[in-house]
């Protein structure tokens, strides 16, 4: 058989049928010449498709579960929260339960107008303690400038004797409970047309 070189110094064999076989890297060979280097894969065997299978459902298992785990925790948060609003709803309505009492028992009382007044009197006195107990103040009104993030405008009032812009009367209280804003309080405001003019 006739060999020769190429320019890169290695030796070809001229006659194809003298090459029987392939070397891989791996030391593999591959068959004969003509012979298809490709390996073709063949798909899973029976038992790995039953491990595969058994592996998915276990998984949809877990799934399933875990979100069967999700929905209780929802639902026991809602009813948590839930139980937690009735809780907090009841321990202000006790506060108010003796404020209540008084109103029934001013209603049923056979007094003059002067006695039902001071009775009534009391009973503001006694709400206004329990509203500062739940941490609940009024906004102050008269005398102090116009805010428009705790008062709320009804109209002006025209006076020289008090700084422009001022709260002349309040019409409604307005409420915080510490610093969040319950309602504002309604209020006229001062309209000084001697300072306005300056």
């Amino acid at each position: 058989m006739a060999k020769q070189e190429s320019e890169y110094g290695v030796t070809q064999a001229q006659d194809a049928e003298t090459i029987t076989a392939v070397e891989y890297p791996d030391g593999e060979q591959a068959g004969a010449a003509g012979e298809d280097p490709v390996a073709v894969e063949a798909g899973p065997t029976a038992a790995e498709f039953a491990d595969l299978k058994a592996e998915r459902d276990q998984l949809f298992d877990r799934l399933a579960r875990l979100q069967a785990e999700f929905d209780n925790a929802r639902k026991r948060q809602e009813r948590e929260k839930q139980e937690f609003r009735d809780y907090a709803t009841g321990s202000v309505v006790e506060q108010f339960l003796p404020v209540i009492d008084n109103f029934a028992l001013a209603l049923n009382a056979n007094a003059s107008a002067e006695q039902l007044r001071t009775g009534v009197e009391l009973i503001v006195k006694q709400m206004d303690e329990t509203l500062r107990q739940l941490q609940v103040q009024a906004i102050p009104t008269v005398g102090q400038q116009f805010d428009p993030r705790v008062h709320e405008a009804l109209g002006t009032v025209e006076r020289d004797d008090l700084p422009d812009h001022s709260i002349a009367d309040e019409i409604r209280k307005g409420y915080r409970i510490r610093e969040r804003l319950l309602r504002p309080a309604m209020v006229r405001i001062v309209s000084n047309p001697k300072q306005a003019e300056a």
